[in-house]
């Protein structure tokens, strides 16, 4: 009884001081009152020897969420969160996979060049009759980093920049990628109109590219040492970018190898359509907002708009030559794009290629011949890539993806047809891929004949395709020369016209 009548006793003495302090504070002066919390925070510094950080999930830009806060959580929920009794999981923005991150109010510890640093995960109450200015968060949320105070340079100076570096890192690696395409009208509408997206899932890679291990392998090479240039680029004074020119027939690959190349680096592709940009203006503001980590793709280059700055004059001319007048209520006639090559060029290797690096910027063509030297050249389109017909090598690259085949006793005739026979690597693929009716499988042997028989035809036509182009060139040639010959005759007959006349007279 005498113990609880003591805590008692204290409570309501431990109770009157407080209540009596309330009071004093009220007439004690500011100054002062500052003053003794300074001191207070001196001799409970003196007593804790532990400091701590605030990572608030809001920063400056309230309506957004901090860089370091959601690169905290990332680095977290990858290197700490097997230490953690909380946890939470969720569906990512624009992904299927499940992440699960540190929960709320737990605590974790990491250990970095021999300093524990503890994380503490916690929500900040928002007061009553406040304005919510965190969207849907009713609860802010904000790490508490506690550290000793012998580590405080090593936290602030290293570790800190470590997490960061990390969690945007393992964000980079979860994330899932994006296809975009530009919007028509050029984006004039504000940010985040100009371009739509969906998920990107295309499943091509380098080991199922029908192409040379040895072309592939150089290609590999040049998009890591890429990858792992930044500080090289910086050096020498270049914007962190690189350009290819992809090449070829069609159904050669080319695609494919843009696929492939965006599944190996881990990058989002922006699908560019010329067609569909207005003007110069509205370019830039295409290439302002894409991303970094990404791939720029104009496909078939040499058909998606005049380069050459002379549409104008070519319809005039069409048209007779003259501007036509035009009546007050005849409207405008729409005249495609009016991006220009002096534009194009700005867009890849100008002031505005700089902004956000490491991009890489693709063109694939089928006609290479028929592309402006200044858009291709080296500097511009750094690498030029030729995707060729299928030969042996890259034969047996499909035959191994589509069939588990990597020999047979077929394939010296066909190694032979193929050298002898231009025929696209998606023509060999789709000789291969039938599916016998009866096995309810795909049948080697079955499928390496009829590619065998798809090889003959496809030489026997060429051959026909070939004398008939013959023929004709020989038929126009004799045609020019009757031509000439006739010319010729009517022209003796009026020389001698002209002399008989002349002896006549």
């Amino acid at each position: 009884m005498a113990v609880v009548d003591k805590w008692t006793g204290l409570g309501s003495a431990l109770a009157s001081f407080l209540f009596l302090w309330s009071m004093v504070q009220r007439h004690v002066p500011v100054t002062l009152s500052h003053r003794v919390a300074t001191w207070a925070n001196k001799l409970a510094s003196y007593l804790n020897p532990y400091l701590e950080i605030t990572i608030s999930e809001y920063g400056a830009e309230r309506f957004r969420r901090s860089d370091l806060f959601l690169a905290a959580e990332a680095y977290l929920s990858d290197a700490c969160a097997l230490r953690a009794r909380k946890l939470k999981a969720e569906i990512g923005r624009d992904s299927s996979n499940l992440q699960v991150s540190v929960g709320d109010n737990d605590e974790v510890t990491d250990d970095f060049q021999g300093a524990t640093v503890w994380w503490y995960v916690a929500k900040k109450v928002p007061r009553s009759n406040v304005i919510n200015l965190y969207g849907n968060q009713d609860e802010p949320r904000f790490y508490r980093v506690v550290f000793h105070r012998r580590h405080r340079d090593l936290v602030v100076a290293k570790y800190l920049p470590h997490v960061l570096r990390e969690g945007r890192a393992v964000t980079v690696r979860n994330r899932q990628r994006r296809l975009f395409t530009n919007n028509p009208s050029g984006g004039g509408r504000g940010r985040g109109d100009v371009w739509s997206h969906v998920a990107f899932e295309h499943p091509a890679t380098f080991d199922t590219l029908a192409m040379d291990p040895e072309e592939k392998e150089e290609i590999l090479d040049d998009l890591e040492a890429f990858r792992e240039a930044k500080d090289y680029y910086t050096k020498v004074g270049k914007a962190w970018k690189r350009g290819y020119l992809l090449y070829g027939p069609p159904g050669t690959g080319k695609s494919t190898m843009i696929a492939a190349m965006a599944n190996f680096l881990d990058y989002d592709v922006y699908d560019l359509e010329l067609t569909a940009v207005n003007n110069n203006t509205d370019l830039r503001k295409l290439f302002i907002e894409t991303t970094g980590k990404s791939i720029i793709v104009i496909e078939d280059i040499d058909c998606s708009v005049d380069l050459t700055g002379k549409r104008k004059d070519d319809k005039k001319q069409a048209d007779g030559g003259a501007d036509k007048p035009k009546l007050p209520m005849e409207p405008e006639k729409d005249e495609g794009s009016k991006v220009t090559l002096s534009g194009l060029l700005n867009f890849i290797d100008g002031l505005w290629s700089a902004c956000g690096g490491e991009r890489i910027i693709i063109f694939t063509t089928n006609h290479k011949d028929k592309l402006d030297p200044a858009l291709i050249r080296r500097g511009r389109m750094d690498r030029h890539i030729e995707m060729s017909y299928c030969r042996f090598r890259a034969f047996k690259v499909l035959a191994k993806n589509y069939l588990d085949v990597e020999e047979h006793e077929l394939f010296g005739q066909i190694g032979q047809l193929l050298e002898e026979t231009d025929m696209s690597p998606a023509d060999v693929a789709e000789n291969l891929m039938p599916m016998s009716k009866k096995k309810k499988k795909r049948d080697a042997n079955v499928c390496l004949e009829n590619l065998v028989e798809a090889l003959k035809q496809a030489k026997e036509d060429a051959a026909k395709a070939k004398e008939k182009a013959e023929a004709a060139k020989k038929k126009a040639q004799e045609e020019d020369d009757a031509k000439k010959g006739k010319g010729q005759d009517q022209g003796d007959k009026t020389s001698e016209s002209k002399m008989s006349n002349g002896h006549i007279k």
